[in-house]
């Protein structure tokens, strides 16, 4: 049975299978973004609530069944997400939406076994796209040890172009020093592209003066990044290991890229059959049968000595206490995951080193595929980040072909205010762009704005 209906507006028109933390979320930001969507799910009660709080029609029962995804117009759709906490459900959803409607299909799957075989499904499903939160979220953790002194480090072009981000500290070299002056002396390769100065985020011109305290993001070529911020006083070395308290699927994906990085890996688990399990998964890792929460535990494990420390509990509240009390009795380089978004404004506020939300993660890589089908011919969207609370976007788009943004020097361009083009991938080589440079079409291009909701290179000009 229908809840409540809503007239289509212009956009896609989705289905999003599954009203936990991630499928809220997908509603949340694409009914901003103008789509046409459809939830379903078999709790009749949560369905109405986010029908009713969103504007958009909802379906009670099961996503995977061909009679319920008629009656949700699967004939018409563009997208199907299966976002449930099953995997086999959510591949199940979209194998039969693929076989009745000419849609795309995105599942998200967790399970480690499937992990593995992630090209095989999507190519024999025909899904547009398999997406793992706990992954994802493991990568960016590793990505963040790798480098300790960010507090974000995210990556484009494949790997060949990051996004980092840093508070300037006390008596640094960048407090006092204007953009220009950095750009010109220090560092002619980096780009700062976005700065959070007591909850005002700018995008800073070259007059802009930083100053200790200050949140902020920069963009260079992956060879560039460790040595600029040894030049600006920043310890780069990779963490030597890590205490990981909780043995979930996070904490397994982490646990597993960091011992390939080379850190030693201990895991704290309460349950016995759990660790029996990650000591056959994980056998260069050192497995405690404990409750993690347990400061005398917690101490004997080194946690007054370790480099850095990961609670992957399954409840916030918890991993935001292991995470304060780590901070006062170590040095150690700090890592909280937080699944709901309850008191951000609170969370915020927190001494919590690096955050990571994988709701977040997930929403970001399925909107930027939402965007790319939405666009035009001429560009597609590669990546898409949000920073600094949402109020920031930081997009990769592929130009594939000339357009009014093509072959015209970048001072030429009349471009929106707060938005900067922050680098130009060209053939794996990654251009800091100045004034004189030009957009070729098969160029990969990132572009970092307080605007929302761009789709197509051509947004960036006014």
């Amino acid at each position: 049975m229908f809840f409540s209906k809503s007239p289509v507006k212009k956009g896609l028109k989705i289905i999003i299978v599954g009203c936990g933390k991630v499928g809220v979320t997908l509603v949340e930001q694409l009914t901003k973004e103008g789509h046409d969507i459809t939830i379903i799910d078999k709790n009749a009660a949560r369905v109405q609530e986010i029908a009713s709080l969103y504007d958009i029609m909802g379906m009670a029962g099961n996503g995977a069944s061909y009679s319920v995804q008629m009656e949700a117009g699967i004939e018409s759709t563009d997208l199907i997400i299966a976002v449930t906490e099953s995997d086999e459900l959510n591949l199940l959803c979209c194998t039969v939406a693929k076989r009745v409607g000419n849609c795309a299909a995105i599942a998200r799957v967790r399970t480690p076994d499937y992990s593995k075989e992630v090209g095989y499904l999507r190519e024999k499903l025909g899904l547009a796209m398999i997406i793992n939160p706990e992954m994802e979220a493991a990568r960016e953790a590793a990505r963040i040890l790798y480098l300790p002194s960010a507090l974000e480090a995210h990556t484009f072009a494949h790997g060949q172009a990051e996004l980092i981000k840093f508070i300037i500290p006390e008596n640094n070299i960048l407090d006092g020093m204007t953009i220009a002056h950095l750009g010109k002396n220090i560092a002619t390769n980096v780009l700062v592209c976005a700065i959070e100065r007591d909850g005002n985020v700018y995008i800073p011109d070259g007059d802009f003066r930083m100053q200790k305290g200050d949140h902020v993001s920069f963009v260079a070529s992956r060879k560039v990044t460790k040595a600029f911020l040894e030049n600006i006083g920043f310890p780069t070395n990779q963490v030597k290991n890590c205490l990981i308290v909780g043995g979930g699927k996070a904490a397994f994906y982490l646990a597993n890229q960091l011992i390939h990085m080379g850190i030693s890996v201990k895991i704290i688990e309460q349950k016995k059959e759990r660790c029996e399990e990650l000591s056959i998964l994980l056998p260069k890792a050192i497995i405690i049968n404990g409750d993690g929460t347990d400061q005398e535990l917690l101490e004997e494990e080194g946690i007054s000595f370790v480099e850095s420390f990961v609670p992957l509990t399954g409840i916030d509240e918890e991993n935001i206490l292991l995470t304060l009390y780590a901070r006062q009795v170590s040095s150690a380089k700090v890592i909280t995951k937080i699944n709901r978004i309850n008191f951000k404004d609170v969370i915020s506020k927190l001494d919590l080193g690096s955050v990571i939300y994988p709701r977040y993660i997930t929403s970001e890589a399925i909107i930027a595929y939402v965007r790319a089908k939405k666009d035009s011919m001429d560009s597609n969207i590669e990546t898409l980040y949000h920073m600094f609370d949402s109020r920031v976007e930081a997009i990769e788009f592929r130009v594939n072909e000339a357009s009014d943004v093509t072959d015209i020097p970048l001072m030429d361009l009349s471009l929106k205010k707060d938005l900067l083009i922050s680098f130009i991938n060209r053939d794996g080589e990654i251009i800091i762009p100045s004034g004189q440079d030009c957009i070729k079409v098969g160029d990969t291009v990132m572009i970092v704005t307080t605007h929302t909701g761009f789709d197509d290179i051509q947004d960036i000009l006014s």
